[in-house]
């Protein structure tokens, strides 16, 4: 068990495929695992996929793997003479002529993108460097007018900001990364670039149970929609990378609060990622503003906060997850971080899971409880009572594996696989006995159960039994 409830997922790469390197990251303080299909052959993800399973076998530990899809992804074309230099004020157009371009034109292989190349709509081209506004559109052009201007070389990323593109959120190639990671046994899935709240359904049509959905949120059109989107996803990813380049800068903590604010009403697990130990890809130690920001997201009450290119590809992934995990333990002994996470409580929507659930909140106000546990199949119940924020260590108790890792990336919550359990009392002595193995609870303390009868039903969950420690039997008095 963590000495923190929020949780840390880092990106495997380059300087952390290792078997050895794996099991550093696991003990200081990694709870799931990133995959980037942007990055890699499927040989290299498969051996990593291995190397994770048998991390897991080794600790004892479920440990959840993310597979984060790359979605479409827009490019420029090629440059007859290398890069050119775009001016302020200058008119540029992109057709669907396949020539290398010049200074006046370039190629872009999207007629989406001139279907919805309204007047008015902004083109983002190399991470936002360079910004056009377009002033004139056809079927098979777009001319636009140079607002930042700036070197533009060839196959860099365009980014549409004004408008919803006619995308496919999940592109041919995330459909084989898709079979291939769910082959695999990903437990999570991350779409890119989600726009609506139907790219979950279709997504959802492709992936049905074999995982849980997150939703990266990057585009302003999704910021448009949010709680559509919200309601829809499984999981939130705030990812501030994207999303950076097609808002502005003082706009994102704004929409970083919401997201997480929309996530908990709705019981939603929600990941803030991108930038946040940044300069610890190159130095041992970050920044003071690093450690604010990855507090500030744990002050707000983030399920989890992760590392991208500092695990994947950095010189210091250990020390990263280390300084990571030291920052949000440290926020979460404030006493302000009580606070605040007592003061942000939703309401609960009228439904006997969410009154069990409530109940075990107040429990966890009203007596000096130490340690809750849910016994669930889906992962639901453990969901809503993590959604509660009791404050005191939340065991998920499950028959499923595949339960027990996607709850890698929920708040509080160290998930245990159980034997199918039949009666309260089997339920009671396993929460016992995984509590005390884990040092969160001893004789003469106090615990709370969550369940469903008939058990091994989802979303059935009308149980809350509350009991004291035995100092003999290790179950209920």
């Amino acid at each position: 068990m963590r000495n923190r409830n929020a949780k840390i997922v880092a990106t495997v790469g380059p300087a952390s495929s290792s078997p050895e390197m794996l099991e550093k990251l696991f003990y200081a303080g990694v709870d799931m695992f990133r995959l980037n299909m942007s990055h890699g052959t499927h040989e290299d993800h498969k051996a990593r996929f291995e190397a994770i399973r048998a991390l897991e076998k080794k600790t004892g530990k479920p440990v959840g793997i993310l597979l984060d899809l790359q979605g479409p992804k827009l490019r420029v074309g090629t440059f007859k003479d290398g890069p050119v230099t775009l001016q302020n004020g200058q008119s540029f157009r992109f057709d669907l002529d396949n020539t290398p371009g010049d200074t006046n034109r370039a190629y872009l292989p999207h007629p989406e993108i001139f279907a919805a190349a309204k007047p008015g709509v902004q083109l983002l081209l190399d991470d936002g460097k360079i910004r056009m506004e377009v002033v004139e559109h056809g079927k098979d052009f777009a001319i636009g007018k140079v607002v930042t201007g700036g070197v533009l070389s060839e196959r860099k990323g365009v980014s549409v900001v004004g408008a919803v593109l006619p995308l496919d959120v999940i592109t041919e190639k995330d459909r084989r990364d898709l079979e291939f990671g769910l082959g695999q046994g990903a437990d999570w899935v991350a779409l890119s670039f989600v726009q609506t709240a139907q790219d979950l359904h279709d997504a959802r049509e492709l992936i049905g149970d074999r995982a849980l959905i997150m939703s990266k949120i990057e585009k302003p059109a999704a910021v448009d929609v949010l709680e559509e989107i919200v309601a829809a996803s499984d999981a939130i990813m705030v990812a501030r990378g994207d999303l950076g380049v097609e808002m502005q800068p003082e706009e994102i903590p704004a929409v970083q609060r919401r997201m997480i604010k929309l996530s908990r009403e709705y019981g939603k697990p929600v990941v803030v990622a991108t930038q946040m130990l940044e300069s610890m890809i190159s130095a041992p130690t970050p920044t003071r503003a690093e450690a604010s920001d990855v507090a500030t997201a744990v002050y707000e009450g983030a399920d989890a906060v992760m590392l991208s290119a500092e695990s994947a590809s950095g010189k210091f992934p250990v020390e990263a997850v280390t300084m990571m995990s030291k920052i949000v333990a440290k926020v979460e002994t404030d006493p302000e971080y009580k606070r605040l996470i007592e003061t942000s409580h939703p309401g609960s929507r009228a439904t006997i899971a969410d009154a069990i659930c409530a109940s075990l909140g107040m429990v966890a106000n009203v007596l000096p409880l130490a340690a809750a546990a849910t016994y669930t199949t889906s992962g639901s119940t453990t969901l809503r009572a993590a959604r509660e924020r009791p404050l005191v260590p939340i065991f998920c108790l499950t028959p499923k594996m595949e339960t027990a890792r996607r709850m890698s990336c929920v708040w509080g919550v160290s998930a245990v696989v159980t034997r199918d359990l039949e009666k309260v009392s089997e339920i009671v002595a396993f929460a016992t006995e995984a509590a005390k193995k884990a040092g969160a609870v001893k004789d003469g303390d106090i615990m709370a159960v969550t369940a469903g009868m008939p058990f091994a039903q989802s979303g059935t969950t009308n149980l809350l039994r509350i009991f004291e420690v035995g100092a003999d039997t290790g179950a209920a008095k």
